[in-house]
């Protein structure tokens, strides 16, 4: 049986502050298998930032467990934990992140940076992942002679780059019209069915959920539900 990509166990996580320990995850389970669509909800202060930047191995749990891929991350050193963040996970923010002096193609590439990848060839791959996600014409292009969904685009083919297993996607809709939106998850819904990427999406839009075939919601540090979407909306 293939082991999750994910696996969490009594996932705790505190912030030490100067009135003293601060709980924001409070004993998390969680597993998601390849494949999986994942919508993660939650008011705002619920901890799910906060559990996003740990699968994404940007953040440490206090105590617990965590499985990417069927390591587990607190036993890694830094070069093997910058290894596995770089080779299996994808990650789209809200604010795109992508450097203003650099072309299309040099931004999509710059994940190839760690790789012992020559020049050409880099950028070989990351016009190959503009014309993937429907780019490929505007590769010599900056991201401010382009539109914000353009942009969001890139931020994806950026991700893909390195072929991932998992991509984490944190309110990529959030800085875009609702069709741009629209757009962009039916780009990532085609993305989990067609290339077999799981993706997990943390989202404050109910019409943004309904494309993930999961939804976990978080409140107070707790997973309060976890199924599907459409049971959830009902």
């Amino acid at each position: 049986m293939t082991a999750p990509v994910i696996h969490i166990e009594r996932l705790h996580k505190n912030y030490e502050t100067a009135a003293g320990s601060v709980p924001v995850l409070k004993g998390i389970d969680l597993s998601i298998n390849a494949g999986e669509f994942v919508a993660i909800m939650g008011p705002s202060g619920s901890g799910k930032s906060t559990f996003m930047n740990i699968l994404g191995c940007l953040d440490e749990p206090t105590t617990g467990r965590y499985l990417l891929n069927g390591s587990d991350v607190r036993s890694l050193n830094g070069d093997a934990l910058a290894r596995l963040r770089n080779q299996v996970i994808g990650f789209v923010f809200q604010g795109f992140n992508l450097l203003p002096r650099a072309d299309l193609a040099s931004n999509v590439a710059l994940p190839l940076l760690y790789c012992n990848e020559k020049k050409h060839a880099r950028l070989m791959r990351a016009h190959a992942m503009l014309d993937r996600v429907g780019l490929g014409q505007h590769a010599s292009a900056h991201p401010n002679e382009i539109s914000g969904g353009q942009q969001q685009r890139v931020a994806i083919a950026r991700a893909l780059i390195n072929h991932p297993k998992l991509i984490l996607a944190d309110e990529p809709t959030g800085n875009l019209d609702t069709k741009t939106g629209d757009e962009i998850m039916s780009l990532f819904k085609q993305l989990n069915q067609e290339d077999g990427i799981t993706i997990v999406l943390v989202t404050h839009e109910p019409d943004i959920a309904l494309y993930a075939h999961r939804l976990v919601k978080f409140v107070d540090g707790l997973i309060t539900y976890d199924g599907a979407v459409m049971a959830a909306h009902t």
